[in-house]
């Protein structure tokens, strides 16, 4: 069996294209690489006005990673209702909130010790 190595700048690139493609907004990077015990590298955050786009941006960041990369999630949750997806790549979990619930759960504040990369809106 064959294991491919994605690298994360690629993967984190494909990712923020797949986001800004259906124009998720608040992006932000969140490198967890010198935290312990952490479940990654890396979390980006975004969020979407409503559960249709949140889906959307899932969708999106599925597909261009997967032609870019030839990749897809191990993991993904929250489709149902849309509220909070979760997207597992393994090294790097993506979360598309809808804006109130990311503001009810305040993930970045979780990890405050994480250095945060705040991704500019093209719009």
């Amino acid at each position: 069996m064959t294991v491919k190595k994605i690298n994360n700048d690629d993967l984190l690139a494909s990712i923020i294209k797949g986001i800004e493609e259906v124009k998720g907004e608040n992006i932000n990077i969140l490198d967890l690489r010198n935290i312990d015990n952490t479940p990654c590298d890396y979390f980006v955050v975004c969020e979407g006005k409503s559960n249709t786009q949140v889906n959307s941006i899932a969708s999106s960041i599925q597909k261009i990673v997967s032609k870019e990369l030839h990749d897809k999630p191990w993991h993904v949750e929250g489709q149902e209702n849309a509220e909070w997806i979760l997207m597992d790549y393994v090294n790097i979990v993506v979360h598309v909130f809808q804006k109130n619930i990311r503001e009810f759960y305040r993930i970045e504040n979780l990890w405050g010790d994480a250095k945060t990369t705040v991704i500019q809106s093209q719009y």
